[in-house]
């Protein structure tokens, strides 16, 4: 199964790069032309993702860089954490039973337990999965300190010059982050002419979501959960920056936080970056992107994000008010809370008992990841990992609210 996945992500590169190579080459030499070329690869791709969906291989990729002087976040012994030492564990102990790779705990400046399963470090990436949405908000937010980006209402088109004149140009970058787009929900089709599929899959993804990728809802009027507007984010920093998206996050996101990098999908060698989904990252780089988000936009002193620009992200919408930019709000309590537009088919996730603290905000993607954030007691709780087995035989259900709710239950000052 190993070899046969290798030998998978192998030929996947080899069509990638075939992509590249014959787009860059003089037309006039190239039997096969560049549009032939992608099409080659798109088809390729959509054949294995349709043999299992829950399993794409994350081919090319390119490196995030981190910082070359990485340190562990300061740490304080659980018995001066103001955390009970059973609650402690009553938390890593569920995380453990939930398929975990790692569990953290941070309070108060200082991480206070962290937990990793077999074979897995503080220093190895795991796949963010939508860990990755709440980035491109903090992306955004940087480049608005930076002054490359006037306000989140301003229009894609103003970055991205091939939505001026379609209907994607009423757009702002707002409602990209708090997927208001009015672009088609999210969902699966086996059609190799779908939408759905093309966005996903096709070398030129970005290309193809401006320009097939339909807006059946008004624009700003209707909340609609998808990768794709996510995606647009990394058009949106090239246009306002010049720089890559992966570059941007690396210069002025992972190093000035001092955090590990990584690896981001592209959909060619050269191209542009999935940045609604699937970057790889340890553990301890999520957290620094919570630690900062709870900081209000500060890290160690300096301001990285504008004043204020945290508290708009914690700001639902009419049409999802359990949404803001790139995150998710613990209020209103819903038991069951759709990932999807409020209302409709898809996955709903277990809240068994409201959030102890109101404010909660939090990060949340596929098979559970979640890193959650109380303003109120200063504490983050983070589990990421493969998802959790499915409830059987008296087995609990992943419950969003156990991990939060039973640190909260355990602190005594």
């Amino acid at each position: 199964m190993i070899a046969k996945r290798r030998n998978l992500l192998l030929a996947l590169s080899l069509l990638a790069h075939a992509h590249s190579a014959s787009a860059s080459a003089d037309p006039a030499q190239s039997p096969v032309s560049a549009d032939d070329s992608a099409e080659a690869v798109y088809r390729a791709r959509l054949a294995v993702f349709l043999k299992d969906p829950g399993n794409l291989p994350y081919e090319p990729t390119e490196p995030l860089r981190g910082t070359t002087r990485w340190k562990p976040l300061p740490t304080v012994p659980a018995a001066r954490s103001g955390i009970s030492a059973d609650a402690l564990e009553k938390a890593r102990a569920y995380a453990a039973m939930m398929n975990s790779s790692a569990f953290m705990v941070w309070r108060n400046g200082r991480v206070v337990s962290q937990w990793y399963a077999p074979g897995v470090t503080e220093k190895t990436p795991i796949t963010s999965k939508s860990l990755s949405k709440p980035l491109t908000a903090i992306a955004v937010g940087r480049a608005l300190a930076l002054g490359r980006i006037r306000s989140i209402d301003q229009s894609i088109a103003d970055f991205i010059p091939r939505a001026k004149g379609t209907e994607k140009e009423k757009i702002t970058i707002r409602y990209l982050l708090d997927m208001r787009s009015g672009m088609l929900d999210q969902g699966f089709s086996t059609d190799p002419d779908h939408p759905y599929n093309r966005a996903l899959l096709h070398p030129d993804f970005g290309e193809k979501i401006i320009d097939i990728y339909p807006v059946p809802h008004p624009v700003g009027k209707h909340y609609s959960y998808a990768n794709a507007p996510s995606d647009l984010i990394a058009m949106v920093i090239e246009g306002a920056t010049g720089m890559r998206y992966g570059d941007f996050i690396t210069r002025e996101v992972l190093q000035p936080l001092g955090a590990q990098g990584g690896t981001m999908w592209v959909g060619k060698p050269g191209g542009l970056a999935h940045a609604g989904c699937c970057a790889t990252m340890p553990a301890d780089t999520y957290l620094r992107f919570a630690v900062l988000l709870i900081d209000d936009g500060i890290w160690q002193g300096k301001r990285l994000l504008p004043k204020g620009y945290v508290a708009e992200m914690r700001k639902g919408t009419a049409e999802n008010p359990n949404f803001g930019l790139g995150i998710w709000l613990g209020e209103p309590y819903r038991q069951r809370r759709p990932f999807g537009a409020p209302g409709m088919l898809g996955p709903h996730v277990l809240h068994s008992e409201p959030f102890l603290d109101p404010d909660l905000f939090m990060f949340d993607g596929n098979s559970n990841q979640q890193v959650a954030i109380s303003p109120k007691h200063r504490l983050i709780v983070l589990r990421v990992g493969a998802t959790p087995p499915a409830p059987k035989d008296g087995s609990p259900e992943w419950d969003n609210a156990f991990l939060p709710n039973t640190l909260i239950r355990g602190i005594t000052k």
